[in-house]
């Protein structure tokens, strides 16, 4: 069974309930549920198959399940925040933001340890992390609602799980308080749709081009998925790229050059280069 796709499977499913303007409470309640469900396709899997090594451990649990742990944790949260939400008095409204995002701040202050290990990018407290074999001596860190097994957790990786979702869930607060801050100076926020520009390539090139920007890091910046920054590429491109994924797998398959398109704008760029020069 391959875990890593079932992740990349979970993403495109969850960007289509986004996609399909759900009420806030349905769109997080439809996420949690596909996000848990597929943490309990994962549970039992490990719990039949085990790891081959203590990298396979620590890849699993550093990576592979953070992808629907951190969904289930971010939707969980949005879902708890909304239903407490004040219906009427925008001034309670913004004080109940605030409260929140100043919540999530004491989080990230009381883990800044964690916090500075995880941005730095280092691994040397890995297998302390994210292994089992260290819960004895490691604990783990309790969470108010996220059921945690001893069978399916390690010492962090639940904590690595809230720093990702509450980095998006402070996004998410501060777009709530932004929104509330117009409605109450009385302003109304008119966006004039963008004029986008149209995509003159195939769907193969899109596809090229997103992986190579994302590889490059422009999608650590926000911890954006494949499929977030496709959307925002979108957003100036009149395009809808099909079946990212497999495109990908299919690009990695080449038997030539497996950045064609790449090459073709290297090609073109030199070339104009070369014009400007005569």
């Amino acid at each position: 069974m391959d875990l890593e796709l079932l992740g990349e499977n979970l993403l495109v499913e969850l960007d289509g309930i986004r996609l399909e303007n759900l009420p806030i409470l349905e769109l997080s309640y439809r996420s949690i549920e596909l996000s848990r469900n597929l943490l309990t396709v994962f549970k039992r899997n490990i719990l039949a198959n085990d790891f081959k090594s203590v990298d396979d451990e620590i890849d699993f649990f550093k990576k592979t399940k953070q992808v629907p742990l951190v969904k289930l944790i971010y939707f969980s949260e949005i879902h708890s925040f909304e239903i407490q939400f004040p219906k009427a008095d925008r001034a309670a409204q913004l004080k109940f933001v605030k409260k929140k995002i100043s919540k999530l701040n004491r989080f990230f202050l009381y883990n800044l340890d964690f916090t500075q290990y995880v941005k730095s990018g280092a691994t040397h407290f890995d297998k302390v992390f994210y292994t089992r074999d260290h819960l004895d001596t490691y604990h783990i860190t309790t969470s108010k609602f996220y059921f945690q097994d001893p069978d399916f957790c390690t010492p962090r990786d639940m904590l690595l799980g809230k720093f990702k979702a509450y980095t998006s869930l402070l996004n998410y607060m501060e777009q709530k308080k932004h929104s509330i801050k117009n409605r109450l100076n009385g302003n109304s926020v008119n966006i004039k749709p963008l004029d986008k520009i149209p995509w003159p390539f195939t769907n193969t090139d899109w596809v090229e081009l997103l992986y190579s920007l994302c590889a490059a890091g422009m999608a650590e910046q926000k911890s954006l998925s494949i499929i977030k920054l496709s959307k925002i590429l979108q957003e100036v491109f009149d395009f809808t790229p099909k079946e990212i994924y497999k495109t990908f797998q299919d690009i990695k398959n080449r038997k030539n050059s497996r950045t064609l398109f790449l090459d073709q704008l290297t090609a073109s760029l030199l070339s104009e280069m070369d014009k400007s020069e005569e």
